[in-house]
């Protein structure tokens, strides 16, 4: 393996020894195939996170735990990397560990193992559940501060959250949907999840009591499942749900996978029309070239690169404090095909 970077520094990225990194580094054996991979991804982290590794001062290494889709996951650690170097004088390293609708009982277990292999901080993205606040709680006792991110686990010993206003975000999709879709009696067409996340659900809550709010009653809603995996899924079923309403003109894509909201586009044109009404979340380069093309009306969008700014500082300012680190929701962004950052 091409070594760039010092073996302690690979070995603090990769959770592992000295002397691990370096039987890794000259191939010699005894070592399991899973830790190789495991050395070989934090010299892949630490090619991307370079300017950090040239800095000066405090070294702090942040662990990111995530079961969330590939697409976010793979957002949070670009806007994370991005605001890295942003944080000096200390030089603050990220190390990831994600997997892809990952069961409560994998997190747990992630969270086991950077306490006992040491951190100086979680970024936590998971379901709420008993087996995750267990292994927040012995991360409290062990002073390794867990901040959460997108969704949140309201009453445990994690020390702050940071993420979007999802509640908010869903009654502004419903009250988009409404002018531009005002006929209450016609459907909307909502996208969802395979496996929702507490975010996606707080916008499902927020999207049917704004729905309730603004027309007296909920107009009927259908929903097709993402798998994140194949947008042919979602074409196909949209397509089948145009066979049975044709006149179907609003949609909100609460969280679609990559491609599905472009599989959703085509659906439509198949069937001969198009959404009066689209809105989805999350301003990706997908969802920024639809917007250029008009298939989206509106992408409703939150700064991530400031939400990882502020869980960042909230996990360096941990030590110095025992109470709870206060961070505030992001607030929605409307962007529409007329104001898409040039560099979306």
């Amino acid at each position: 393996m091409r070594r760039t970077f010092s073996v302690r520094d690979i070995a603090l990225q990769a959770g592992v020894s000295e002397a691990t990194v370096d039987r890794v580094l000259h191939e010699r054996p005894g070592v399991r195939t899973a830790t190789v991979e495991q050395v070989r991804r934090a010299v892949t982290d630490l090619e991307r996170q370079r300017s950090q590794v040239r800095l000066t001062g405090r070294t702090v290494v942040v662990d990111v735990v995530m079961a969330s889709p590939a697409r976010f996951a793979d957002a949070v650690r670009s806007a994370l990397e991005a605001e890295l170097p942003a944080l000096h004088p200390a030089t603050v390293r990220a190390r990831f560990h994600t997997v892809p609708g990952a069961s409560a009982d994998w997190v747990a277990a992630e969270l086991d193992r950077v306490r006992r292999t040491g951190s100086h901080g979680v970024l936590l993205q998971s379901p709420d559940l008993p087996v995750v606040r267990a292994a927040v709680e012995q991360l409290a006792a062990a002073q390794v501060p867990v901040v959460t991110l997108a969704s949140d686990l309201p009453g445990s010993r994690r020390r702050g959250y940071v993420g979007a206003d999802n509640r908010g975000a869903g009654a502004t999709a419903a009250y988009l949907l409404t002018q531009w879709a005002p006929d209450p009696s016609e459907p909307v067409l909502v996208v969802r999840g395979l496996q929702p996340q507490d975010g996606d659900r707080e916008r499902w809550a927020g999207f049917e009591a704004a729905l309730a709010q603004l027309e007296g009653s909920v107009r009927p809603v259908l929903t097709v499942v993402d798998d994140d995996q194949d947008p042919t899924v979602v074409e196909e079923s949209v397509l089948a749900v145009l066979g049975d309403r044709p006149g179907l003109r609003a949609v909100y894509s609460m969280c679609a996978g990559a491609g599905g909201n472009g599989a959703v586009v085509r659906a439509f044109e198949r069937g001969g029309s198009r959404p009066a009404a689209f809105v989805a979340h999350d301003l990706d380069g997908e969802n920024a070239d639809l917007l250029r093309r008009g298939d989206l009306t509106a992408v409703l969008h939150h700064d991530l690169r400031a939400d990882c700014r502020q869980a960042c500082r909230m996990l360096l300012q941990a030590p110095y404090t025992r109470t709870e680190l206060t961070g505030s929701a992001s607030a929605v962004q409307i962007v529409t095909p007329f104001n898409v950052p040039q560099d979306a």
